[in-house]
């Protein structure tokens, strides 16, 4: 027997509600009080009442997509550097509670940017999530002032603003040192992240803070958040301080590299050097010995980037900065 498709009119029936009633539920409309949107979404879910999406568009000028633009090379989104794919399962997670698409793009280079800023112009997404940005990277800026709703992955860098999620990189550093300091760890040297990005900025504010607070020094060299700038980094500073005998390591990619060249030099780990990281991802349960770390709550960056981001595509004022906290995670190295 064939079943005759569901329409507005009898999902209106089923639920007891007018035609208008559904829909303004369907549409997305604020106007409509808690008990008829219930009404409404239960008897869509007992009818299998599937809304047109191309009207619904051209009624709402909404797509329900929204972007995620990752500024990176796709070698290293893809790599074993787990921050990205943990940023996007938060913001998946977020959006399809929300009955939303995800849009994933990449965008390095100039003609990357220009795609995307051509992509958004044409309305084909209702929001931008920009995460990983470089420098004053043009791209979040210019496509809030299209009217676009932008939110950004940590504070940009530059004199405009836009509303971002973050974390307490600079207290997460500087809870890592105290912790060196406290004990008894009297020349900690630094692996610093890459100083065109927030997250390294901040880190080695933060180590530095905690340092002058123990009235301490130490070495520093710069990676650029993979294992192999780890490696490098740590020789240098091996040959800038021999008798070094803590680390703290802006991300825990490159203290697994950290960890490989000291093991090379013969020292112990973390007998004769001591050694924290950041970023807690699974790795770092894995490691010989398993890695004191800062914990960032990466999923819940992304979830919190595609929640602000809901709410700023609805019109609602949100606040200009949402900081999440950062956690000491005691393992072995120290």
């Amino acid at each position: 027997m064939h079943r005759t498709r569901p329409t507005l009119e009898s999902v209106a029936l089923h639920a007891g509600v007018s035609r208008a009633t559904v829909s303004r539920v369907v549409n997305g409309s604020t106007r409509v009080g808690e008990d008829a949107r219930e009404a409404v979404q239960r008897a869509i879910r007992e009818l299998g009442y599937v809304p047109n999406q191309a009207a619904r568009s051209l009624v709402t000028q909404r797509t329900d997509s929204f972007a995620l633009v990752l500024p990176e090379e796709p070698g290293r989104v893809f790599s074993d550097d787990q921050f990205f794919p943990g940023v996007v399962r938060g913001v998946s997670q977020r959006l399809e509670e929300a009955d939303k698409q995800l849009v994933l793009m990449m965008a390095r280079s100039s003609a990357g940017r220009e795609r995307i800023e051509r992509f958004a112009l044409g309305r084909h997404v209702d929001g931008v999530m920009v995460a990983s940005v470089h420098g004053a990277d043009p791209l979040p800026v210019g496509l809030a002032r299209m009217g676009i709703p932008v939110v950004s992955n940590e504070r940009l860098l530059g004199p405009v603003s836009l509303p971002y999620v973050g974390v307490d990189n600079a207290g997460g550093a500087a809870a890592a040192v105290r912790h060196l300091a406290r004990s008894g760890r009297t020349r900690i040297a630094t692996v610093a992240g890459p100083q065109d990005m927030v997250a390294g900025i901040d880190r080695l504010a933060g180590y530095r803070a905690a340092l002058a607070e123990a009235r301490l020094s130490g070495a520093v060299a710069f990676g650029d958040f993979t294992q192999e700038s780890g490696v490098v980094a740590m020789r240098e500073l091996l040959r800038e301080d021999p008798g070094l005998d803590a680390v703290f390591v802006a991300s825990d990619l490159m203290a697994v590299g950290v960890l490989r060249a000291l093991r090379q030099a013969g020292r112990r780990v973390p007998d004769d050097v001591a050694l924290v990281g950041f970023d807690d991802i699974e790795t770092a349960r894995y490691t010989e010995p398993p890695l004191t770390t800062v914990r960032q709550p990466i999923t819940q960056i992304g979830r919190q980037l595609a929640h602000q981001l809901l709410r700023l595509a609805s019109g609602e004022q949100i606040e200009p900065s949402l900081v999440l906290p950062t956690e000491l995670v005691l393992r072995e190295t120290a």
